[in-house]
């Protein structure tokens, strides 16, 4: 069985204090394991906002490498061309955390998807090290996206990392920002998979104290507000230390 590393579905907060305490301890999960003090931060998903974007993104991962007392490595991945890079992809070695940020979740994995880099995130997550997605990071991780164009079950290509899981993030506040037949796109979902809700300041992590959970399914819920099951196993809310079998 494959000793992968920690991994963290996140609602919203990505390099935010709020959630340092999390980002901190998916960094020592990976430390512990021998990998090295090595913040790496993706901000591929936001690749289409052009300079400001890209630099405020830049500078509020420098924030958290420096409150985790950490290296950052901020890897200038904005878009598929920048992916194929071998030696981008040679930056992720060994890293104690890799993180996806928040921005367009379809156009993050279709920029990712069989290339280099992405081979490399997968590989160092199955070898121990952490990986966490922040809204667009963390609905590009699953087998597909929705798409509020197309009204079907099935959304664009995802990265696939997870199969059976599709997150809505900002989930308390997501439902006030769009029209009710997008978000009646979004509860669909093709059959086997479930459908979650992430709260703000809030994430669903597996693997953190022990890579079984990961192997068995377990998932625990950090942050202050909560986790939704709407769709695929039984519905309920969940909060701050509940664990969840999916």
């Amino acid at each position: 069985m494959e000793k992968v590393g920690a991994l963290a579905l996140v609602g919203s907060g990505e390099y935010l204090p709020v959630m340092e305490p999390l980002e901190g301890a998916l960094l020592n999960r990976a430390i512990n394991r021998g990998k090295a003090n090595h913040f790496v931060q993706l901000a591929t998903a936001a690749g289409q906002e052009g300079p400001k974007s890209l630099t405020y993104w830049e500078s509020m991962g420098a924030a958290a490498a420096d409150r985790l007392e950490a290296k950052q490595v901020f890897l200038p991945v904005f878009n598929r061309e920048d992916a194929m890079n071998e030696a981008y992809a040679d930056h992720i070695e060994n890293a104690g955390l890799i993180y996806l940020s928040g921005g367009d979740p379809s156009y993050l994995a279709k920029s990712l998807i069989d290339t280099p880099v992405w081979r490399a995130i997968e590989k160092n997550w199955r070898a121990g090290s952490s990986l966490a997605g922040c809204s667009a990071g963390a609905m590009a991780l699953a087998k597909d996206v929705p798409h509020f164009m197309k009204l079907k079950s099935e959304g664009d290509p995802g990265l696939d990392l997870l199969s059976n899981i599709r997150v809505i993030p900002h989930y308390n506040k997501f439902f006030g920002w769009i029209p009710d037949g997008a978000a009646k796109v979004l509860l669909q979902a093709p059959d086997g998979v479930i459908v979650i809700g992430i709260d703000e300041s809030t994430a669903l992590v597996t693997g953190l104290h022990d890579e079984s959970t990961y192997e068995v399914g377990i998932w625990e819920v950090h942050g202050f507000a909560g986790v939704h099951i709407l769709r695929g196993a039984p519905t309920n809310r969940y909060q701050e230390g509940d664990r969840i079998l999916l």
